[in-house]
């Protein structure tokens, strides 16, 4: 995903975030996660950081969920094809704005800190900024899944996962739950093939992986291995994610990375 992040129509109501079954705490591990992942790209920290719904207005919010309902989407390709010229690459440019935020944000964090929100459909909120572009997501249970050695692991607030392979599987049944049904409302009114769209969701990993060491100095042997977790998770379950029909590409400031590219509004 670009730094700007992508362009989309927005204008359509929301309903009332809910709050998450716990006591409101600055400290609670995923604002403590989300300062980190400002970090990756201060100069947009809302790139990759994901909010709790309990703390936001619902001004510009809209649960994700709702796309399979109202027309956000189909809205989206029509704005993007009329101001791209391509069906087929304003039909990329939604998927990847969906990609990004189920993915994209997730894979940052496990890159980062080896920590994962529930990346549901029913969990996960996007935010329109002033120009009516996606710009910020959040999620309605702030609970992380994190790993044995994370400062985290056995407290209330966390589910701790015995191994990185446990977080990866989890994290990959929950991304497949919430993508397959966007996937086929993309294709319904784009014509788009689901295999070159989770093709795309390969890119975001590898990508993302590669991405965020570069910019924070976290391990990437450790980045790298979380990766490849994932995507041999996605690939146990039937995904292809690892195909290259894909050709949409991106250069990402000095570095050109197989990951989501940017629309503007």
């Amino acid at each position: 995903m670009s730094r700007a992040m992508m362009k989309v129509a927005g204008g359509f109501g929301a309903t009332e975030p809910q709050a998450a079954g716990v006591g409101v705490h600055r400290e609670t591990p995923l604002l403590v996660n989300a300062s980190a992942l400002r970090q990756i790209d201060p100069e947009y920290p809302r790139n990759y950081a994901v909010t709790w719904m309990h703390l936001e207005p619902r001004r510009r919010w809209w649960a994700l969920s709702s796309a399979l309902t109202e027309p956000r989407l189909e809205h989206m390709y029509v704005r993007m094809r009329r101001e791209l010229g391509s069906p087929e690459v304003a039909a990329s440019q939604v998927a990847a704005v969906v990609i990004h935020a189920v993915v994209g944000r997730l894979m940052a964090s496990l890159a980062l800190q080896g920590r994962a929100w529930d990346p549901g459909l029913d969990n996960l909120w996007m935010h329109y900024d002033s120009d009516g572009g996606v710009d910020w997501a959040g999620v309605v249970d702030p609970t992380l899944r994190v790993l044995p050695t994370d400062c985290f692991a056995g407290s209330r607030v966390a589910v701790t996962m015995p191994s990185e392979r446990a977080l990866a599987v989890w994290a990959a049944h929950r991304v497949e739950t919430t993508l397959r049904p966007l996937f086929c409302r993309i294709s319904e009114f784009t014509g788009a093939d689901s295999e070159r769209m989770w093709s795309m969701v390969g890119e975001s990993i590898v990508g993302t992986m590669s991405y965020v060491p570069t910019r924070t100095g976290c391990d990437d042997v450790n980045a790298a291995r979380r990766g490849r977790l994932m995507l041999d998770a996605m690939t146990a379950a039937g995904l292809p994610v690892r195909s290259h029909v894909s050709a949409v590409r991106l250069r990402w400031s000095s570095m050109e990375l197989s990951t989501p590219v940017r629309a503007t509004a």
